[in-house]
């Protein structure tokens, strides 16, 4: 048995990036942003005045006509426009994940729009998986479609695709997913992977591809003026719900398409913000309301119904049609959180009890019957931010034990699709990107899955990649983290993957109060002194889902955005702190007196040296190190006697010191 030092507080590794003071001082003469926020733009890679201009103000960048950019972006629209001008039925096939279902929403309105005969397919999540299969070409065939349109999908599905040229189809594939060895036969492919990773374009996701295609269109035909708004807000709502990077023409276009939802034509985007209690308070819509409140109503139809409810919801103009499609995403997301929480609980008891040795393994690969194949990707990211290695989640088809579905999630190190390539022997179909991806996989071959997965992590993560991974912009002190700093920050909306929210630290900071509020969050109130003052400058703070880790040490280093609380109207400054680690001064030591069994002690702990000390009134002190089972007993280390720490009184005094070091 091994002493348990206990800091009551989340195992994380930090990486807090380096200071670049020559950029600070140059952009500084040319930005008007405080230095924290020039840091911060630093930091995502704005290093020069011509970039901070376009970060500042993304809609004064010169774009390049997309024409130039996608090869088969133009053979696309004269496909499109020959099937319009002809009244070829045109058939699109789209994802039941949100950026798949408004891709499919976009293009419906917009062909319909441009007079368009046009119908629509989703493959269904439980019995098919993901993409178009044979069974959605040999229809579109029966019902005399001329031209199928894929959106957020088809860029693997070289099988397929051949089917339907060999049918007489004509095909254009609109993906984002990462390319495969070998494409498939379209008559044009627009992927923003197939062009340069420095164009404005190359982070666009399926709803962005769909809706570079729609409005080129529309414009060819002289018609983009009368729906461009409308398939923004389809852009809006799909980019942000699928995470895609918030950068080049994404922050652009969204920061536009923000200032249009809240005053939105669309009766669906109008009943879905009702239902998800988004309101027009702010004045303008926050990438968080979407990303929060309405994306994960549209994705959890498409985890757990038919993704026609999102369809119609999204192209319907009746707002009773609407609201009560709106209705049913509120049911049925409400039905993913519960199947979530559940399968979480399950997964989690798995891993610990089993237990699961993922650290030696440096990833989580599981696998249970009964869990539902729509959530199980929901569950796999919140595994990986509370163990930090990348997760594989999987459990067995219902009609089919002997074969089972999974999802992955990567972490920063790891590539989740190039791991399902090192194991594309052994597994069915699959695909993804770099942060997560989908598989099948025999039963028969899972622990061998198991093993290969080791085997890939071990090349690319080190033991100290094994804990959840906060990533800080720049030191701040208390004092700098008002209103204005606020405002900067949010001029610089939209956040999100690729351009995250700023994340400040400050050290040693002093908790004076803490409280869980449902017995689930941490509210806290907490000090900066002030270097050569008796003063100290306050800050409230709260930290989300960190009730099991009260009570939290009374000295911390901490890691926090700075976030506007709302409460009783009034507006205050609330730190929201996603870190939090002991002060690694190493002349900072925590120190305390406490009473145990009748009698006074004294003790301190050296998070430098990992060290307990305990003494007692006659003078003796009790030494013990983590990870020890044996302490030094004496009043002086060279006549100390060595003790076993684990023995009850010890172990028992121990326990007692902790408590009140770390209340």
């Amino acid at each position: 048995m091994s002493l348990t030092i206990d800091s009551r507080l989340p195992n994380q590794r930090w990486r807090i990036a380096s200071d670049r003071p020559d950029l600070v001082e140059l952009l500084s003469k040319n930005v008007r942003l405080s230095p924290l926020m020039i840091r911060v733009a630093i930091n995502r890679g704005i290093i020069t005045a011509d970039a901070a201009a376009v970060y500042l103000q993304p809609e004064s960048q010169q774009l390049p006509s997309p024409l130039d950019e996608f090869p088969d972006l133009a053979m696309s629209v004269e496909l499109l426009k020959s099937a319009i001008t002809n009244g070829e039925k045109i058939a699109i096939c789209g994802d039941y994940d949100a950026d798949g279902m408004t891709s499919t929403a976009l293009l419906i309105r917009a062909l319909k729009h441009l007079g368009g005969n046009v119908d629509y397919a989703i493959p269904s999540r439980m019995k098919e998986g993901y993409g178009i299969n044979n069974r959605i070409i040999e229809e579109f065939a029966e019902e005399g479609v001329g031209l199928i349109l894929t959106v957020d999908n088809g860029i693997s599905a070289v099988e397929p695709i051949q089917l339907a040229i060999d049918l007489g189809l004509s095909v254009i594939i609109t993906d984002h997913h990462d390319l495969p060895e070998k494409l498939p036969p379209a008559d044009a492919i627009l992927n923003p992977k197939l062009i340069s990773p420095l164009s404005p374009y190359y982070g666009v996701a399926g709803v962005g591809v769909a809706y570079i295609l729609a409005v080129t269109t529309a414009a060819d035909l002289g018609l983009v003026s009368e729906i461009e708004s409308q398939l923004l807000e389809l852009y809006t709502l799909g980019t942000i719900a699928d995470l895609a990077p918030l950068v080049g023409v994404n922050r652009r276009w969204l920061k536009k398409g923000l200032r249009l939802l809240p005053k939105s034509q669309l009766a669906g985007v109008q009943a879905l913000m009702q239902v998800g209690g988004v309101n027009d308070e702010q004045k303008k819509l926050k990438p968080d309301d979407i990303g929060f409140r309405l994306g994960p109503r549209i994705n959890a139809v498409g985890r757990l119904a038919d993704p026609q409810v999102v369809i119609e919801l999204l192209t319907t103009d009746d707002a009773g049609i609407a609201l009560e499609r709106a209705m049913q995403c509120e049911q049925i997301n409400q039905k993913r959180q519960y199947l979530c929480e559940e399968i979480q609980k399950e997964a989690i008891e798995l891993i610990e009890k089993t237990p699961i040795p993922w650290q030696k393994s440096r990833v989580l690969v599981i696998a249970k019957a009964g869990w539902h194949h729509g959530v199980i990707g929901i569950v796999a990211s919140r595994l990986v931010e509370r163990y930090g290695v990348p997760v594989f989640i999987a459990t067995y088809e219902e009609d089919e034990p002997e074969k089972m579905r999974g999802s992955a999630r990567g972490t920063e190190e790891f590539e989740v699709f190039e791991a399902l390539v090192y194991c594309d022997e052994i597994l069915g179909k699959y695909g993804g990107h770099k942060a997560a991806g989908g598989f099948s996989i025999l039963k028969a071959n899972f622990s061998i899955f198991q093993q290969k997965l080791s085997e890939f992590a071990h090349k690319l993560l080190q033991p100290e990649h094994l804990k959840p991974l906060v990533k800080i912009d720049t030191q701040a002190h208390f004092n700098q983290l008002d209103a204005q700093l606020y405002e900067q920050i949010d001029s610089l909306q939209p956040w999100g993957i690729g351009n995250d929210f700023p994340v400040f630290w400050t050290p040693n900071v002093r908790v004076v109060e803490q409280r869980t509020l449902k017995g689930k969050h941490l509210k806290l109130i907490l000090a900066e002194d002030i270097e050569n003052s008796d003063n100290s400058q306050i800050m409230e703070a709260i930290a989300w889902n960190w009730g099991i880790y009260a009570p939290v040490p009374n000295r911390i280093d901490i890691a926090y955005q700075l976030k506007e609380n709302h409460w009783n109207g009034n507006k205050t400054m609330q730190l929201e702190v996603i870190g939090a680690r002991l002060p690694q001064n190493t002349n900072n030591i925590q120190t305390a007196k406490f009473r145990y069994k009748d009698r006074t002690y004294d003790c301190s702990f050296s998070e430098s040296l990992a060290e307990l000390r305990i003494k007692n009134e006659e003078g003796k002190v009790l030494v013990a190190r983590r990870g020890e089972t044996t302490g030094l007993l004496g009043t002086s280390r060279e006549t100390a006697t060595t003790v076993d720490v684990t023995q009850s009184y010890f172990k028992s005094l121990i326990e007692a010191a902790f408590t009140i070091l770390f209340r």
